[in-house]
């Protein structure tokens, strides 16, 4: 009977004590939520960072607040030492840092997000349009030739 090897990891106290001083340094400078709360008026979520920037984002982007009661979006909370936001009658977390980012739900989500703007039909969009077709319309892409080079013929 075969038995499995284990490997044993040794951290020296030099290297515990090393990274909670880089985890000091990084914890001065991560974005951090001190505020968060909901704008009825506006249909906002605004998050309030440590340092002092406020970030408002339309509750219809977020995903999981979309479609959720306006009263229930209120109830949000600030997790993880400012890294997260979170509503428990929701089951609804986000990443502080992602929302920062635009990351607004997962990768679907924001494709279908992406794929709803894409579909919109306004009086701005259709005058973009013809202004576009008057120019001949979308660019060709060019042929590439066998080096990934484009081709010249």
């Amino acid at each position: 009977m075969k038995t499995k090897a284990t490997a044993r990891v040794v951290t020296t106290d030099d290297e515990v004590d090393t990274a909670i001083a880089q985890a000091k340094i990084y914890d001065q400078y991560r974005p951090k939520a001190v505020s968060a709360t909901y704008r009825s008026k506006a249909d906002t979520l605004v998050i309030k960072l440590a340092n002092g920037v406020e970030l408002a984002i339309p509750r219809k982007l977020l995903q999981g607040l979309a479609n959720a009661d306006p009263r229930e979006v209120a109830k949000v909370e600030i997790d993880d030492h400012g890294s997260a936001l979170h509503w428990e009658s929701l089951d609804v977390d986000h990443y502080v840092p992602g929302l920062i980012d635009g990351v607004f739900g997962t990768r679907k989500w924001m494709s279908e997000a992406g794929k709803i703007g894409g579909r919109a039909k306004t009086p701005a969009k259709a005058k973009a349009a013809r202004k576009n077709g008057r120019k001949g319309g979308r660019p060709r892409k060019a042929a590439v030739g066998q080096r990934g080079e484009p081709s010249t013929a």
